[in-house]
């Protein structure tokens, strides 16, 4: 069974993160060399390799299904796009943290910068014949069970969405009602509580100094509801104004983190879905910058994840591939001072002290966690703490993504105003 995450890595994940490297470089006018070290940093990912290989489980299909959608668009084959990004919802529901920044996006692509009603036409006909295969199997299958002996049924209760209905079970449609409203049951689990294991995110911070158990779990579901829409508002909207390739993985990787951040029923290892997206950047150049960010960014969603594999017995793959991975990159903000002779700007500065204290304090908690027993009382002392300074740290990359977000469209509203329209209007005469 490992050894079938292995291959599905190799015929999903690996081709599409090689295909969408290459046009992504292209597309950014980065050399062969540097976007080659790019796609060995993006695909030796610590933490996806972690849970996929050491936790064992196939985050790396839904992953690529969602990296072959980005390479789809980024290549402007909207059609093809589609059907990749409904098999990674197929696959995996966490797949959903990106859907408001695609769906904006797709949306953007036929209105802007003219309304096109045929590609509209095309993205909606091909989603709705991708979701109708999709859940085929599930809608015949009530079907081949042998009704007379009411098998399928008698298996399956009827969940809260169908129970208002009051569909009477005889009637042939009821199975497959009944499928449908399983799989919605599943897929937006409310009837479990906003957490349930210790997660870096807002929800289990705020726990930590006021109980949110107290609080009827209604509330607290419109509560998660109102914070991730509001998170997720700005990517969307700026995906849906401004559809350009370039900015296609941080709007994703935007809306993924205040999914993250603020929704319900969040896991640790969840944090793979923004960390994604967000490694993709490397593949547009490894500016110093960019390098330490992204490397900050993974060797920290790592680290909040290492009571779960320590609990593995993943603890030594969980220091050599994080170490192996900022070596390889040769993390800048590693280094206490800068290279004699460069001016620093303000905005370097801050990034180097920030990043070198969280990789201080990550160091300093390895250690106490590693020598010294949580005092009587307090036995999840040292995974609490991971959990709020992991929630800190997350949030500063979510703000972080908001902030290229916005430098990038900036920087094509400058291309455009400074010349491009003349430009593309030379073209358009010749």
């Amino acid at each position: 069974m490992r050894a079938s995450v292995l291959l599905s890595e190799y015929v999903i994940y690996v081709p599409a993160v090689i295909f969408f490297s290459r046009q992504y470089a292209r597309l950014q006018h980065v050399t062969i060399w540097e976007s080659t070290i790019a796609l060995a940093a993006i695909l030796m990912q610590p933490a996806t390799i972690l849970i996929d290989h050491g936790h064992f489980q196939y985050n790396t299909v839904m992953l690529g299904f969602v990296v072959a959608f980005l390479a789809c668009i980024t290549n402007r084959a909207y059609g093809l796009s589609c059907v990749f990004f409904v098999a990674a919802l197929g696959f995996k529901q966490m797949a959903l943290y990106y859907a408001p920044a695609v769906f904006a996006y797709l949306l953007g692509s036929c209105v802007f910068p003219t309304i096109q009603p045929v590609r509209l036409l095309a993205i909606t006909a091909i989603t709705a014949i991708s979701f109708a295969v999709l859940f085929m199997p599930l809608t015949l299958a009530p079907f081949l069970e042998d009704q007379q002996k009411n098998t399928f049924s008698a298996d399956l209760k009827a969940p809260p969405l169908l129970q208002p209905l009051n569909v009477d079970e005889k009637t042939f449609y009821y199975p497959v009602l009944l499928q449908l409203t399983q799989v919605i049951h599943r897929v937006f689990p409310f009837h479990r509580g906003l957490f349930e294991d210790k997660v870096a995110n807002f929800w289990c911070a705020v726990h930590t100094f006021h109980k949110l158990h107290s609080y009827p779990k209604e509330l607290m579901q419109r509560a998660s509801l109102g914070l991730t829409g509001l998170s997720i508002l700005p990517p969307t909207i700026a995906a849906f104004l401004y559809p350009n390739r370039t900015i296609a993985p941080l709007a994703l990787a935007a809306s993924a983190w205040g999914f993250f951040l603020f929704s319900f029923q969040v896991h640790e290892k969840s944090v793979l879905v923004p960390l994604m997206p967000m490694t993709l950047l490397l593949s547009g150049g490894l500016q110093p910058q960019t390098r330490s960010w992204i490397t900050w960014a993974n060797i920290l969603g790592s680290w909040t994840m290492f009571p779960l594999l320590k609990r593995d017995g993943c603890s030594i793959p969980y220091f050599v591939l994080t170490l192996l991975w900022a070596w390889l990159l040769g993390v800048p903000s590693m280094t206490l001072f800068p290279a004699p002779g460069k001016v620093e700007p303000l905005s370097e500065r801050l990034t180097r002290f920030l990043h070198l204290c969280f990789y201080a304090f990550m160091i300093f908690w390895h250690v106490l966690e590693a020598t010294l027993e949580p005092p009587r009382g307090k036995p999840d002392l040292w995974v609490v703490v991971n959990v709020l300074v992991g929630a800190a740290g997350f949030a500063i990359c979510y703000l972080w993504c908001l902030w290229r977000l916005w430098n990038g469209l900036s920087s094509d509203k400058k291309v455009v105003n400074s010349g491009g329209l003349l430009q593309g209007g030379k073209e358009k005469r010749k």
